[in-house]
């Protein structure tokens, strides 16, 4: 099971009533943080869910609204405790930017391992989940991220204890290891059944579409897309700045054949996100504009 938390739903600038633009992901034990603008700590504090367990920050990209948190949520994890490492992900010129920020975030009681990405590549995170990102369309270096959870294939009980093999080795077998027992050899295939469907979501923002997306992001359970116009009457506004108007994020969700979408990082001229909603559900009907705190539960079908 995954939870993400909507911790911020606007873009360029933080509103009363709506933070900027980012996401919290909870697995287990721990976090994993989809971009940081200014304030994010707020929010986050309200939720609940702690820093001390964070592990990872996937960014974007390095506009201000997207990266100008990070000092404020260095010290919250700081306070928190933590002297374990935390891993920083983001696009070529991230380490510029974290230089520069850290200045005043200096002395932290945990090391930070940064890791510049390309589009294409894939990543460890937290938890054992699979990070993999890919080139978006912004006019500067920018990548879109999806997170992975593999499910192991059910263990087949009856056709363990046919086998005659003890108990004590079974776990082995389910984390698909191969046994040896008095001169014979068991292998995960004789116990497991079928591959079963895991979980995935998708992270995009601050992009033109791409055909490059609709592949990256196809079958993800949950796609959180930006929405930065909710018309399109903004299309020129949105050519010029390297972002989406509601319908084409929606095309993007239809096209990939995602699950479900989620609409964020509205333009603080939009007032009342359900307008971007609606015109996206005329596109892929399982839309939903998000909303700041809201939690969204992944749970295996």
């Amino acid at each position: 099971m995954i939870d993400i938390c909507m911790l911020g739903t606007c873009g360029m600038m933080p509103l009363p009533g709506r933070w900027l633009s980012c996401a919290l992901l909870r697995y287990g034990s721990t976090l994993t943080l989809f971009d940081c603008g200014e304030g994010t700590q707020v929010p986050w504090k309200t939720l609940g869910w702690g820093f001390r367990q964070l592990e990872a920050i996937c960014l974007t990209h390095m506009h201000a609204d997207h990266v100008a948190g990070l000092p404020g949520v260095l010290f919250m994890v700081a306070h928190a405790g933590r002297t374990e490492p935390l891993t920083i992900y983001g696009p070529s010129g991230t380490s510029y930017i974290l230089e520069g920020l850290l200045r005043i975030a200096a002395n932290l009681p945990f090391p930070l391992q940064l890791h510049e990405l390309q589009g294409g590549q894939t990543f460890a995170l937290p938890g054992g989940l699979h990070g993999s990102c890919a080139a978006a369309a912004h006019g500067i270096p920018c990548l879109a991220y999806r997170v992975d959870l593999e499910r192991k294939p059910e263990f087949q009980v009856e056709k363990a204890r046919a086998l005659a093999l003890p108990v004590a080795f079974w776990s082995r077998l389910q984390r698909g290891e191969t046994v040896e027992y008095q001169g014979q050899t068991f292998t995960p295939e004789m116990v497991l059944g079928e591959p079963r469907r895991g979980l995935s979501f998708a992270f995009i923002t601050d992009t033109r579409p791409t055909e490059t997306l609709n592949h990256f992001v196809h079958d993800v359970d949950l796609l959180i897309c930006e929405s930065m116009y909710d018309s399109p009457t903004d299309l020129p506004l949105a050519q010029a700045h390297g972002h989406m108007y509601a319908e084409e994020s929606a095309s993007i969700a239809h096209a990939a054949q995602a699950h479900k979408l989620i609409l964020t990082h509205f333009s603080p001229k939009i007032i009342d996100p359900t307008q971007a909603e609606r015109a996206a559900q005329r596109i892929f009907a399982n839309t939903r504009a998000a909303r700041d705190g809201m939690v969204v539960t992944l749970s295996y079908r």
